[in-house]
């Protein structure tokens, strides 16, 4: 409308937005464009869904869900196509890649730095506010964190000063520096009380894994008295181990029946992603293991690492139940990787310790032309699922594989190891691969300036003596075996994919 009332214009949309930069986005029957004031249409194009321009871009979605920017004529700012796009400031936008992390771009859709982030925003008086895996903090403008102290929460900096939350609920006014300048608010949870629950961790891997090993988990939807009498616990005992499961959400009481919540059905063992193998694990021989940590990181200390792999191979009981867990956590972590390993379709891929083949069968079902072998132990190729597509190969990683292909995949293999070892299994995936041949690297990936996974680093010390690796260190090994480092992708799940070319 004109400021005297009166239509802008005759033509009639859906709906109809204000006008930013003399346009103005419009739903139409035929979707999402910009009008210009007297109601002609900028461009041709329409979209599932149009946002506003701010310096002479505008973000928009496409009908396959992708985001990019548009010029006010309508065309392709940049060929580059986003999960997420958001306006832009002072000649910079946010944008978010399939992985989940975000980014800053130019107007012309190039990277301002190299740096993504868990969450981000634009700048403001130089600084932006950016999430890493350990929290948020303000970068400047080449992507770099302004001071090494990460927050809950955090304003934009004004003249010079911005208020932030701590984790502990505390409200400061910090500079660009990191600095107090002010408490504005005291911590609100005491880091005595916060500290003292993370020491009793125990008690809840414990009582889940107890939960699980007394069938507990299998007897419900049941009350306090029928979980004691199935399951020959004293009537006392359920009680108080059915209530500590509901401190925990995992069970619910509903009258006098206790059930299962959602996150509680994950301790079935018929769930697709069963963790009640985990449980157990964690709770016996995984926490024997954590008791010797001080051994394992004193000198001059007579630890050795467990032959966790060699012990499952002899107990028929805890092998089954150990790759059940493996296959869990394959079936959780593994739905994105297919897509990064950005296959041809008929390579002959040797996925190496491929475990019961969960990626093995994701790469046979996203590339049918595919020829995977999966090479394991033969205690493990023993327990290969009937009618499997894929081929199975019985073998050591440390051995001479005997097999060529186009394409190896190590997949949560290397951390298990270190490096001298990584080193040995990599030198013989080069052997199975001609120039040119491709290696991908499933893991978790250790970032350079945050302690995310510092705790399942030394979870892999203590299990198998492995460890977690940063990009950086996965190029390295690479390289010392013969590969060069070609992309490093990074997904949504957990683990990254590292791909190196045969050299």
């Amino acid at each position: 409308m004109r400021s005297d009332g009166s239509a802008a214009y005759d033509r009639r949309f859906l709906r109809t937005f204000g006008y930013y930069e003399g346009l103005a986005a419009v739903v139409a029957v035929d979707g999402w464009h910009h009008v210009t004031t007297d109601g002609s249409d900028a461009y041709p194009r329409r979209h599932a869904w149009c946002g506003n321009f701010q310096h002479g871009r505008c973000a928009v979605r496409d009908h396959d869900g992708a985001y990019f920017h548009i010029t006010p004529r309508g065309e392709d700012a940049y060929r580059a196509r986003w999960r997420y796009a958001g306006d832009y400031r002072d000649g910079v936008a946010v944008v978010q890649a399939d992985d989940g992390h975000s980014t800053h771009v130019r107007l012309d859709g190039s990277l301002l730095h190299e740096r993504w982030f868990v969450d981000l925003d634009v700048f403001h008086k130089g600084f932006a506010r950016a999430r890493d895996e350990d929290g948020w903090m303000h970068v400047g403008l080449q992507g770099r964190p302004a001071y090494a102290r990460r927050f809950h929460a955090v304003e934009p900096f004004y003249n010079g000063q911005a208020r932030v939350e701590r984790f502990d609920g505390a409200l400061e006014v910090i500079n660009d520096t990191g600095e107090t300048v002010v408490e504005l608010r005291p911590a609100r949870r005491s880091e005595f009380a916060s500290l003292s629950g993370d020491m009793v961790g125990f008690w809840r891997t414990q009582t889940i894994g107890a939960a699980v090993e007394l069938g507990v988990i299998k007897v419900l939807p049941a009350t306090d008295e029928e979980v004691a009498e199935r399951c020959g616990l004293h009537s006392d005992g359920a009680r108080r181990l059915l209530r500590a499961l509901g401190e925990l959400r995992l069970a619910a009481r509903q009258g006098d029946q206790w059930t299962l919540t959602e996150r509680g059905e994950l301790l079935r063992t018929d769930h697709a992603l069963t963790l009640a193998d985990a449980a157990v694990e964690y709770a016996g021989p995984f926490t024997a293991m954590w008791a010797r940590l001080p051994e394992a990181l004193r000198q001059n200390t007579t630890w050795t690492r467990p032959d966790v792999f060699g012990e499952v191979a002899y107990d028929e009981t805890r092998r089954v139940a150990h790759h059940r867990m493996l296959r869990s956590y394959a079936r959780h972590d593994y739905v994105e990787v297919c897509r990064a390993l950005e296959l041809r379709g008929d390579e002959r891929v040797i996925d190496a310790g491929g475990g019961l083949g969960v990626l093995g069968q994701r790469i046979i079902d996203a590339y049918p032309s595919a020829e995977v072998t999966i090479l394991e132990r033969p205690e493990v190729v023993a327990m290969a699922p009937p009618g499997s597509m894929m081929r199975w190969r019985s073998g050591s990683l440390f051995e001479p594989w005997g097999i060529e292909s186009d394409a190896v995949v190590l997949s949560r293999v290397l951390h298990d190891w270190d490096d001298a070892e990584a080193l040995v299994i990599l030198h013989h995936a080069r052997a199975a691969l001609s120039r040119g041949g491709r290696l991908y690297v499933v893991e978790m990936l250790v970032p350079d300036e945050s302690v995310a996974g510092a705790l399942c680093d030394l979870h892999l010390l203590m299990a198998t003596g492995g460890r977690e690796r940063s990009a950086e260190h996965f190029g390295r090994l690479l390289s010392a075996a013969g590969f060069e480092l070609a992309a490093v992708r990074k997904l949504p799940a957990l683990p990254s994919v590292i791909v190196g070319v045969a050299s």
